[in-house]
């Protein structure tokens, strides 16, 4: 089956993430990327947004997903993120995502992990 790919990129927020005590007093930054493989199962409409994955949607389910609650390892925000993105949209096919923390290092631009999972 053919398949579009949806990306996020650079989608930035704050949330409640890190095991150790300052992180745990306060929010801090997140970046995310994701990439989305989708089943195209019917020909665009360009009238009809229903015709897509709306990416909104995608975007809002990270957001949520992120912010919901304080988690205290990167890697397990990134399989809760992708678990959650592959339960809500059936016609996601694969997800691959990366969620890095801008402020955890003042030498280095970010630290993060990446995840991919396909169905």
């Amino acid at each position: 089956m053919p398949t579009r790919r949806i990306f996020l990129s650079g989608l930035a927020l704050d949330a409640r993430i890190g095991i150790l005590e300052h992180e745990r007093r306060a929010t801090q930054p997140l970046h995310i990327d994701a990439e989305f493989d989708v089943d195209i199962t019917r020909d665009v409409d360009d009238h009809d947004i229903h015709s897509v994955l709306d990416y909104r949607r995608l975007r809002e389910a990270i957001v949520e997903e992120c912010t919901q609650a304080h988690v205290n390892l990167i890697e397990t925000l990134s399989e809760q993120v992708a678990r959650r993105l592959l339960r809500d949209f059936a016609e996601v096919r694969a997800v691959k995502l990366r969620i890095s923390k801008p402020m955890a290092f003042s030498d280095c631009a970010a630290v993060g992990v990446e995840i991919q999972i396909n169905r």
